[in-house]
């Protein structure tokens, strides 16, 4: 068995394209975009000008907008000063009825007094009465004004007499509880100032105390450890002394021994 044969022919993409020929046009050449139909320099300029215009219906409509705004505010000023007419009139009419009430009041004293006049010509003891009668009522009318300007006077006074007491008793009773505050104040301070005094004092005491106690058990152990140490000495002592006395004695046997094998021989 022999092998397959694989092989493909090869073609030159190159020439294949060149065989097709050219490939059919599909949409707009370059030519085309560039023989394009272009503005001339008038129309350009035109164009410019209206974008710089802007629109004309929004300028328009900006127009109608103002109006209606100003005819609004034409409106709303009418009714303004038309209020502050109306007031301005009310206060005027006001002033004219004050002054119409002082003119019949002037009128009638004038009156009167004319009166009076034409009664004291015609007899002098009409006259006399008339005089009297008007200067005993204009008398009248100027001491019931005085009483009545005193009253006034009696209430205002009696008035600010009585809020001044009111402020001086308020002034008091705010002075006695700032007082009793401060007195307060004082003796919470003394109380602590005692509790932390008998407080330190326990402390102290109980310090001491401590300390007494201390000093009382160091006492007894420094006393024991001298007894413990004075004990162990005279145990110490006691076993020299022993020692001592054994060695002696053990001399003392091998002298007598020396000395009695010296004799026997």
């Amino acid at each position: 068995m022999g092998k397959r044969d694989n092989r493909v022919a090869y073609l030159n993409p190159i020439a294949a394209a060149r065989a097709r020929g050219p490939a059919p046009v599909s949409g707009p050449t370059i030519q085309d975009y560039l023989s394009r139909p272009r503005p001339t320099w008038e129309e350009v300029k035109e164009q410019l000008e209206k974008k710089k215009k802007g629109s004309r219906a929004l300028a328009d409509f900006e127009d109608k907008m103002n109006e209606r705004w100003r005819k609004e505010l034409e409106k709303n000023r009418e009714k303004v000063l038309s209020g502050g007419e109306k007031k301005e009139k009310e206060k005027d009419k006001e002033k004219k009825e004050k002054e119409k009430d002082k003119d019949k009041k002037e009128k009638k004293k004038k009156e009167k007094k004319k009166s009076s006049r034409h009664s004291s010509s015609s007899s002098s003891s009409s006259s006399s009465s008339a005089s009297s009668s008007s200067s005993s009522s204009d008398s009248e009318d100027e001491d019931e004004k005085k009483s009545v300007k005193k009253k006034r006077k009696r209430k205002r006074s009696s008035a600010r007499k009585a809020s001044e007491d009111s402020d001086a008793e308020t002034d008091t009773d705010s002075k006695e509880s700032s007082k009793r505050k401060k007195k307060k104040l004082r003796e919470e301070g003394e109380k602590d100032k005692d509790e932390k005094g008998s407080r330190k004092k326990k402390k102290t005491d109980k310090s001491h105390s401590e300390s007494s106690d201390e000093s009382e058990l160091d006492g007894d152990v420094e006393s024991k450890k001298k007894k413990r140490s004075s004990e162990e000495k005279e145990k110490t002592t006691d076993k020299s002394k022993k020692k001592k006395k054994k060695s002696h004695k053990k001399h003392s046997k091998k002298k007598k021994k020396k000395t009695s094998g010296s004799e026997l021989d």
